[in-house]
C-alpha cells in the first residue's frame, strides 16, 4: 500500500486501453448543451456514465433538476469516510460545445474517439470529457489501492458549461452546506504549454456586450444620400475604435487593468507564450506596450470583437445599410470595474462623439484569483512535483473564463485547478484531441496528489469536518 503502487495502478489503467475505452464511450455520447434536442443525452450522460462510475466507488450520487426551469440537470454525489478527514470537492461539466461535424478533417468524427500518433480526436477529448475523467481514474487507483480514499470527497458535475453554466451558482448557494469542503481540486482549460505540469487558482472573468447603431428610415441609395446621411456601419466601426485600436489596445480607461500585483508579475513575466508545435505565431505590435505576452494573457485585460455586420456582405448593395451591429468581449482581471461596465461603456461613446450608439450586457462572469502563496497551493504544488520531477507552473488565473466565482465565493472555497489539456488542443473548434502523454502524465500526477490527501501522516492545511 504505497504512492507508487497506485501511481502504476493508474499507469496500467492507461496502458491497457481501459482508459481509452472509457473516454472513447463517453465522447459517443452527444452532450451539445446549446441543443434543445439533446436534454435527454445531458441526463443520460449523467446517469449512465458517471452516477454508475462512482456508483461503483462507493459514493451516493443524486441527479438534481437546475433550479431554472429547462436548463440542464446537475449531479451531485459524495463518499464520506470520517468527519475529521480532509474533504475535497471535485467539479467537472459534461456537455460540449457544437460538434460542427462537417468541418472537421481527414474524415474524423466529433463521436468517434480516433488515435493518431499522440492525438486522441473527439469532441470533448479536452474539453472536458478528457478531463474529468482523467480525475475519475486517479481516485478510483488511491481507492483500488489503499482500500480507502483517506479523506472525504463530494462532486459536482454539470451539464451547461457550454451555454454559460446556468443555475449552478443557484445550485451551490442551494446545497452550500452538503457541498462545503476544505478545498475545490478541478481540471479544465489548458496547462501554460503541453510539457509543463500547471496550476491555475482562478480565472478572468468574461464580459460580452453589443453595440447597435440604427436609423430612423431604413436603407437608402449611396449616390443619392452618401455625403448627407450617417453611415451606422461607419459610426459603428469608428465607435469600436475608440474602445480598441487598431494595434488591440484598450483606450477606455474604466476597463483598464489594475496594476498587476508584483507577486503575479513574478508568476508570469518569464511564461513562453505560442512555444508548442502548432502554435500560431505571435502578433508583433500587438496589445497593451511594455508587457510580455504572458502579463497580457494572464495579468491584463482585453478587449476583442468577436463578430460585425452591417449591410450583406454575401450580396452587397449600394445603399447606406440602416443599421449596424457588433459583438465585443472584455477579459478581465480581478479587481477590474466590470459591474459598472455598461455605463462606462456608453459615457465614453457619449465623450466621443457617438450617443447613437446602443450598449447592451448580453453574459458576464466574474473574474478570480487564489493567493498565489496560499497553503493550499504550496501543498498542491509539492505533491506534482513529487510525481513528476518537473518544474511546475503556477498561474495566478486562467487567461479564459470558468464559472470559479461559484466555488470561490459563493461556497467560499480555496480552488486549486490541474488542466488536462494544452494551448493547441482545438478546444471549440475541429479536431478537438487530447495529447496521451500529457493524459498519462495528468492521471499519474492526480493519483499522487489524492493519495497525498489521504495520507494521514502528511503536512496539511487547514480543515473543516465533512
Amino acid at each position: 500500500m504505497t504512492r507508487q503502487k497506485a501511481i502504476d495502478h493508474v499507469s496500467a489503467y492507461f496502458d491497457s486501453g481501459k482508459f481509452r475505452a472509457d473516454l472513447s464511450r463517453r465522447i459517443a455520447r452527444r452532450t451539445e448543451s446549446q441543443l434543445e434536442e439533446a436534454a435527454p443525452a445531458l441526463r443520460a450522460y449523467l446517469s449512465d456514465e458517471i452516477a454508475t462510475a462512482l456508483d461503483a466507488m462507493g459514493f451516493t450520487t443524486e441527479i438534481a433538476d437546475n433550479p431554472i426551469a429547462g436548463m440542464p440537470p446537475v449531479l451531485l454525489a459524495q463518499r464520506i469516510e470520517a468527519a475529521h478527514l480532509p474533504t475535497v470537492l471535485i467539479y467537472g461539466h459534461g456537455d460540449v460545445i457544437n460538434g460542427d461535424a462537417s468541418n472537421w478533417t481527414s474524415g474524423r468524427s466529433p463521436w468517434e474517439l480516433q488515435v493518431e500518433g499522440e492525438r486522441w480526436y473527439g469532441r470533448g477529448t479536452a474539453d472536458n470529457k478528457g478531463q474529468h475523467s482523467i480525475n475519475l481514474g486517479a481516485i478510483q487507483s488511491v481507492l483500488h489501492t489503499r482500500g480507502s480514499l483517506g479523506f472525504n470527497a463530494k462532486v459536482i458535475i454539470e451539464m451547461g458549461e457550454e451555454v454559460g453554466s446556468p443555475g449552478l451558482d443557484e445550485t451551490c448557494r442551494l446545497n452550500a452546506t452538503r457541498l462545503s469542503a476544505d478545498l475545490l481540486i478541478a481540471s479544465d482549460g489548458p496547462r501554460q504549454k503541453a510539457s509543463s505540469p500547471t496550476i491555475f487558482l482562478g480565472s478572468r472573468g468574461a464580459l460580452h456586450f453589443r453595440l447597435t447603431v440604427r436609423n430612423e428610415f431604413g436603407a437608402r441609395h449611396s449616390g443619392n444620400w452618401g455625403g448627407v446621411l450617417a453611415n451606422p456601419g461607419t459610426v459603428l466601426a469608428n465607435a469600436v475604435a475608440s474602445l480598441v485600436d487598431g494595434h488591440g489596445r484598450i483606450r477606455i480607461n474604466g476597463l483598464l487593468s489594475p496594476p498587476i500585483p508584483t507577486r503575479v508579475r513574478e508568476l508570469v513575466s518569464d511564461l513562453e507564450v505560442g512555444a508548442d508545435e502548432g502554435d500560431p505565431p505571435l502578433s508583433g505590435g500587438w496589445g497593451e506596450p511594455g508587457l510580455t505576452a504572458a502579463e497580457r494573457i494572464y495579468a491584463w485585460n482585453t478587449l476583442e470583437v468577436l463578430a460585425m455586420r452591417t449591410g450583406n456582405v454575401e450580396r452587397p448593395i449600394s445603399a447606406i445599410p440602416n443599421a449596424a451591429e457588433a459583438v465585443c468581449q472584455l477579459r478581465f482581471v480581478v479587481g477590474t470595474d466590470w459591474r459598472n461596465a455598461k455605463a462606462i461603456i456608453t459615457d465614453h461613446l457619449r465623450r466621443e462623439g457617438f450617443p447613437q450608439v446602443e450598449v447592451s450586457i448580453e453574459a458576464s462572469g466574474s473574474a478570480t484569483r487564489l493567493d498565489p502563496d496560499h497553503a493550499w497551493v504550496n501543498w498542491a504544488h509539492a505533491s506534482i512535483a513529487a510525481t513528476t520531477a518537473k518544474a511546475v507552473t503556477i498561474l495566478p488565473n486562467l487567461g479564459g473564463t470558468i464559472p470559479n466565482d461559484c466555488f470561490a465565493t459563493t461556497l467560499g472555497l480555496p480552488t486549486i485547478w490541474i488542466p488536462h489539456s494544452y494551448p493547441n488542443c482545438r478546444q471549440h473548434a475541429p479536431d478537438e484531441h487530447l495529447l496521451a502523454s500529457v493524459a498519462r502524465e495528468a492521471l499519474q500526477l492526480m493519483t499522487g496528489l489524492f493519495w497525498d490527501l489521504g495520507d494521514p501522516y502528511a503536512a496539511m492545511p487547514g480543515r473543516i469536518s465533512a
